[in-house]
């Protein structure tokens, strides 16, 4: 005679989740996304670094995560032992001693660094930066409009950014490419060995601290030195803190642009009737389209993928989990802009949506400061080649290109693009 089965043993197992951060998951993370949000919102994983982390999927906990005090950006606060620290991070930031920057400080030091760029990236500084932003776009272009083909992230997303910050800045234009080729390294190299990336990070250090000291002697109209004048007016800037935002700017209005520009370029491809939608109205002299539609790219397939790095500095509930101070979280904001349960059709990319508070460039007190920038450049690159290339289209068929597997950024590694060749 068979011994009754106890009503536990009858549950049914948990749903197995998806495989997290593999090269499959890389190329398309949003049905495992979707999971997390119906199956395990605030879900713990081990990262490929070793690191355990909090994943936070859903729109509404992810505003209250990226809000939140409770959560520093400080890794200071993170419970591993030392040497995982350095994991957290950009590679190379610690032993460049680049720690002093907006992304990794809270209150009040954070308020204080805030308010010396912000005037930097107020939308009217912006906008007069336009013309510029459209001459190197229109630059860039050129040099391969007549081969009828280009690889649209080397020859285009990644140097338009790089230019652009390098130039409110006030990098001379002799010395841009080298940051160029620093950035470059990042870009080939973020999701892999971190040897190479921290030499870059070493490099552009070195560089830009002697870039201060000779500022100081011939100041002109550029970021760097309105951080030197702030400085020597009593807003105690220091020299380490000096060198860490200007190298924070050039590292987080960089790639996040290219990616912008890729995705963005990318999504159009496969959808098709979004695109012909946009041509239109760019042919007819409208931009209402345009401007909606590259924050819908932002939140249909957005630059970053995850926010960067906060650890719990007092015990908090987040999503019905108890988080430990000394916990990392992570807020997935690329899950959360497709929370169904705040975008209607997430999965569906519409240029015209006007309901869209997207978090692609984050939310509360560490909200992207050059988010005005990142449209400019999105908005012109998107619209010239648009315009200019009206025929581009992808070389390769969807399914050859590969995304690189870091984990804060999400971006195409080549974009191959073909055309008919214009005279320019």
């Amino acid at each position: 005679m068979h011994e009754p089965t106890s009503a536990a043993s009858e549950e049914p197992a948990p749903p197995q989740g998806p495989t997290l951060f593999d090269w499959e998951f890389a190329t398309d993370p949003y049905p495992a996304y979707a999971w997390l949000r119906e199956h395990s919102p605030v879900h713990r994983t081990r990262l490929p670094s070793g690191v355990e982390a909090w994943l936070v999927t859903r729109y509404a906990d992810a505003r209250q995560a990226l809000a939140d005090q409770r959560l520093s950006k400080n890794p200071e606060h993170h419970a591993e032992p030392a040497h995982a620290k350095g994991k957290t991070g950009i590679p190379g930031e610690r032993k460049a001693e680049l720690m002093t920057h907006l992304l990794n400080i809270d209150p009040p030091d954070h308020t204080r660094l805030r308010r010396l760029v912000s005037k930097a990236f107020t939308p009217r500084r912006v906008a007069e930066f336009a013309p510029r932003v459209q001459e190197l776009t229109d630059q860039l272009i050129d040099a391969f409009a007549d081969r009828g083909e280009a690889d649209l992230i080397h020859e285009f997303a990644f140097p338009l950014p790089i230019y652009a910050i390098c130039e409110m800045l006030g990098v001379p234009r002799e010395d841009q490419d080298d940051f160029r080729d620093w950035a470059g390294m990042m870009i080939r190299h973020g999701g892999g060995p971190r040897g190479g990336v921290a030499r870059s990070v070493k490099q552009m250090r070195a560089y830009l601290g002697e870039l201060i000291h000779r500022k100081r002697d011939d100041l002109g109209n550029d970021l760097i030195s309105d951080l030197i004048r702030a400085s020597d007016h009593g807003d105690h800037l220091t020299e380490a803190e000096a060198t860490a935002m200007a190298f924070i700017l050039l590292f987080a209005g960089f790639e996040t642009t290219v990616n912008l520009i890729g995705n963005g370029v990318h999504a159009l491809f496969v959808n098709p009737g979004e695109r012909a939608r946009l041509q239109a109205s760019l042919a007819a002299g409208e931009r209402d389209l345009l401007e909606t539609g590259v924050e819908e790219l932002l939140r249909y397939d957005g630059p970053v993928e995850l926010a960067t790095w906060r650890f719990a500095t007092r015990p908090l509930v987040l999503g019905g989990q108890e988080i430990t101070v000394g916990d990392p979280v992570l807020v997935v904001l690329a899950a959360a802009d497709r929370d169904p349960a705040r975008f209607a059709e997430p999965d569906t990319l519409d240029l015209s949506r006007s309901d869209n508070q997207h978090l692609g460039y984050g939310h509360g007190i560490h909200y992207c400061l050059g988010a005005p920038l990142a449209r400019l450049e999105g908005q012109t690159a998107l619209a010239t080649l648009l315009t200019r290339l009206p025929d581009l289209e992808l070389a390769v068929p969807p399914t050859d290109l590969r995304w690189r597997g870091g984990l804060i950024m999400r971006g195409l590694r080549t974009l191959p693009v073909r055309f008919t060749p214009r005279n320019i």
